[in-house]
């Protein structure tokens, strides 16, 4: 019998989206509140069609919302579950792997970075 993956296809399209930087740094942005495209641009040092396009696969997505506010155009996260998975992703990135050596049975403490490298 064929395992059934449909469940995690759109988990998977998701996390497509995320694989960028710069749209994991908008997010973190967003979190902090509304902002238009400018206050981005000034916060996170980046063109402002460079910005506008990671906003736009992000709206797509439907990770942010878009609106008026006089003017201007704001964003903001469209729910607290993406803030979640960054924050849960950040400190995932930052921990540290504790392995055991099996030569002399003791713990090592090994951080991700180094192991990934070796």
């Amino acid at each position: 019998m064929q395992p059934d993956f449909s469940q995690f296809e759109e988990p998977a399209e998701l996390f497509k989206k995320l694989a960028s930087p710069v749209r994991l740094a908008l997010i973190n942005e967003l979190a902090k509140g509304e902002r238009c495209v400018h206050e981005l641009v000034d916060e996170l040092l980046l063109a402002q069609p460079l910005v506008s396009q990671h906003l736009r696969i992000l709206r797509d997505a439907r990770i942010v919302k878009s609106g008026r506010r006089g003017r201007e155009m704001v964003y903001q996260l469209a729910d607290d579950h993406i803030t979640t998975i960054l924050r849960d992703g950040l400190l995932h990135s930052q921990e540290r792997v504790h392995h055991q050596d099996p030569e002399t049975e003791t713990e090592l403490d090994v951080d991700c970075e180094r192991e990934q490298a070796g």
